[in-house]
Order: structure tokens, then C-alpha cells, then sequence
């Protein structure tokens, strides 16, 4: 069983805890347009665990945030998460730089 997904915002930072797999998305995907309203800032350092459904939905609310007119910098992606994001070798821009923690 997965630990839950939760989110907090911060100003422009939405910030993410817990897991975010497969059994947890749908969660975050429901509230996706609500939530995402201008996020400028993705704070991923409490995600215990990510997996490519997570990886995929993080892709998509990017994008999203984008149509929005906003871009998004990715902040306190663990060392597997970077990891599983070059082994998809995605193309160049769909998923900003990990800046530094």
C-alpha cells in the first residue's frame, strides 16, 4: 500500500509529499487545473517514493503550467527520481532542470 499524496502551496510553489505512483495520482490528477493555477515551482523534496506514473504526471503538469504562460523549475528531486528521468532519455524540454537542492 502506498503512503498518501498530499500538496501544499506556498505562493507560486506547489509542494508534494509522500508517494506518487500509480495508486496516488489520480488523487493530484482530479484537483490538476484547480491546483496548478500559477505554479512557478515544484518543491519534490518530500516524495518518498516516484514511479513512471508519477514521472508522467509531472510531465503533464508541466505542460499544463506552460499553456498557462508559466514555467516551472523543479526543486529537491531525490537522486532515484533523476535517475529514473534519464533513464526515460526524454527529449530536451519536456522536463525543466533539477535545480539545485
Amino acid at each position: 500500500m502506498s503512503e498518501q499524496l498530499s500538496w501544499t502551496r506556498e505562493g507560486s510553489t506547489l509542494r508534494l509529499a509522500g508517494e506518487l505512483d500509480s495508486e496516488t495520482v489520480q488523487t493530484l490528477w482530479a484537483d490538476r487545473h484547480k491546483v496548478m493555477g500559477g505554479v512557478q515551482s515544484l518543491d519534490l523534496s518530500d516524495l518518498s517514493r516516484v514511479d513512471t506514473a508519477g514521472v508522467a504526471l509531472l510531465i503533464h503538469l508541466i505542460a499544463q503550467a506552460r499553456r498557462q504562460g508559466n514555467e516551472v523549475t523543479l526543486h529537491g528531486a531525490s537522486d532515484k527520481l533523476q535517475t529514473l528521468v534519464q533513464l526515460y532519455n526524454l527529449p530536451q524540454g519536456l522536463l525543466p532542470a533539477f535545480a539545485n537542492q
